[in-house]
């Protein structure tokens, strides 16, 4: 008496544990190009007299594989400008814009349903 187990398809050759692997690099570049885009949105927005230069140092880095930043690469004047700096309010009447609390909030409202979204496009990888 022997038995005899076959084991086929995506779950067991990889393909599912890779389609998975690739959502999550999805999931996480789509989120961090959605803040991206929202906080170079609201920079357009608020400030008064842009130069360009500040939405020019905005990059996205990876922090990790399953994490990116969205940031302004540490430009100086930068927590002034989003109101968190040592110089603002006491200091000046500018409370600063708010631009990455902004970013940060409707990144956090919607980047469930951004990953939800993007799993659709892996889901039949994954069958």
């Amino acid at each position: 008496m022997g038995v005899e187990v076959s084991a086929e398809g995506p779950l067991f050759d990889g393909r599912a544990a890779q389609a998975i692997a690739d959502y999550v690099d999805d999931a996480r570049d789509t989120i961090a190009e959605f803040g991206e885009e929202i906080a170079l949105r609201e920079m357009g927005l608020v400030f008064k007299h842009p130069t360009g230069y500040y939405e020019s140092r905005v990059k996205t880095s990876l922090v990790s594989s399953d994490t990116a930043k969205v940031d302004d690469s540490g430009v100086v004047y930068g927590p002034w400008l989003a109101g968190v700096g040592s110089r603002n309010f006491p200091h000046t009447r500018f409370k600063g814009y708010g631009h990455w609390r902004t970013a940060k909030d409707l990144v956090r409202a919607r980047g469930q349903q951004i990953a939800e979204q993007v799993l659709t496009r892996h889901i039949e990888e994954m069958r």
